[in-house]
């Protein structure tokens, strides 16, 4: 009897228990729940360039119109997520992960009967809100379920939301190719289930909070000492930039590379979407590794390899045979990606407790930019032509580089600790 009075004392204090308890272990049913769900969000995303050579033919549009559909769509959702982030870092709102979903349902459901550029524009504008109310909560989400294990839960979210991305290619080839346009119709089944798992995990997560769940840390801004502020807002502009020039690079490959086999080598849109396909699914492939990677060899060290080990990839790319390009897009795609989640790990130790913002700065903002070098790209390519740009792009990669500039993980561990 003894020992059951025992047992039963703690109840009173069963929600500070709980959330001791969650902060240790990983809940694994909520982590896959929400890959799974970027994985929805991050393939619907991916029909806009999948449909991008329907959408030429049938609308007669110019590269740089189809620029400017990539600019709306990354604008959109990703240049508002750190204003989203910020809102949800001081009031958590579970409410915007299905109503996200909602907004993507009707904007992929409008894009299957757009008959005209603006209605292209604004249906990819409803999805691209939709993916950015998604993206700061779910990252807290993956945050809070995640237990000690951070950089596992980061690889297995970002894994589902590259997941996505890579299907895109094959949408084009299996979907467009097919039905043409109205075969976006088929993706409101997806957000449908978005929904429905959004639902769910919003339910836990309001239940977490309820229960007494923080993720900030109290005062520690203030108490900041000015050299150190001013050593990680500079690399936080390093870091930024650094995703930056990672995503225009990604965008020249994802939203034109297939152009470019199309007119070097005569492929068919179908043959030329494979090749695009291997190279996203090597850059899913390389987030997953990333993490564990990182943990071996060091997060800026892995940063620093992911963009620089790409030039010689990203150079010899223009030049070579059509098998051989797929070997060079399988090896740099693995590579260039593999520090997709370690940016966000390495921005979270820079700023502790700050997740949404953090979530919305470099998953958000930095990949946005990425869409005004999709325009640029888009633009130059009217101008000069699809071979002379790909050359010029190669080179982007060197900028990597300037890792060399960011604190070392001792550093980081240091002042994530304090």
């Amino acid at each position: 009897m003894k020992n059951n009075s025992t047992t039963a004392a703690p109840k009173p204090d069963l929600p500070a228990a709980e959330q001791r308890n969650t902060q240790q272990a990983t809940i694994y049913r909520i982590l896959l729940a929400v890959s799974f769900v970027h994985l929805f969000n991050d393939s619907i995303q991916a029909v806009i360039p999948a449909i991008f050579p329907i959408l030429k033919d049938n609308l007669l549009l110019s590269f740089a119109q189809i620029g400017w559909i990539s600019f709306a769509l990354n604008v959109t959702s990703s240049v508002i997520q750190p204003v989203i982030g910020y809102a949800a870092d001081r009031k958590p709102r579970p409410i915007l992960l299905p109503l996200g979903m909602c907004c993507t349902f009707a904007g992929v459901f409008l894009l299957a009967y757009a008959n005209n550029y603006i209605l292209v524009l604004f249906s990819v504008v409803l999805v691209g809100f939709g993916s950015a109310a998604f993206h700061p909560e779910g990252m807290r989400v993956a945050h809070m379920a995640a237990g000690l294990r951070k950089g596992l839960s980061q690889s297995i979210f970002q894994v589902g939301g590259n997941a996505g991305q890579s299907l895109g290619p094959m949408l084009t080839k299996w979907i467009f190719i097919p039905f043409g346009q109205i075969g976006a119709l088929g993706f409101t089944i997806v957000a449908a289930a978005g929904i429905a798992v959004q639902t769910y995990v919003a339910r836990w997560y309001r239940e977490m909070l309820d229960s007494g769940y923080t993720f900030r840390k109290k005062a520690a801004a203030k108490l900041m000492d000015p050299a150190r502020r001013k050593s990680i807002r500079n690399a936080t502009i390093i870091l930024v930039f650094l995703v930056f020039v990672r995503s225009w690079y990604g965008a020249s490959i994802g939203s034109y590379y297939a152009f470019y086999l199309m007119d070097k080598y005569r492929m068919s849109l179908d043959s030329a979407q494979v090749y695009i396909f291997m190279y996203l699914a090597a850059g899913a492939v390389g987030t997953f590794f990333g993490g564990p990677l990182a943990d071996r060899f060091g997060r800026r060290n892995l940063i620093l390899f992911s963009m620089v080990g790409t030039v010689p990839f990203a150079l010899a790319l223009p030049f070579v045979s059509h098998f051989w390009a797929a070997v060079l897009l399988l090896i740099g795609g693995f590579v260039l990606l593999s520090s997709f989640s370690v940016t966000v790990i390495y921005a979270q130790m820079l700023y502790p407790g700050n997740i949404g913002t953090v979530s919305g700065l470099i998953t958000g903002l930095a990949f946005g930019l990425g869409g005004i070098g999709s325009l640029v790209i888009g633009n130059l390519i009217d101008v000069i032509g699809i071979t002379k740009v790909f050359v010029a792009c190669g080179f982007l990669p060197l900028l990597g580089l300037l890792a060399l500039l960011l604190p070392g993980d001792n550093k980081l561990e240091e002042w994530a600790a304090e």
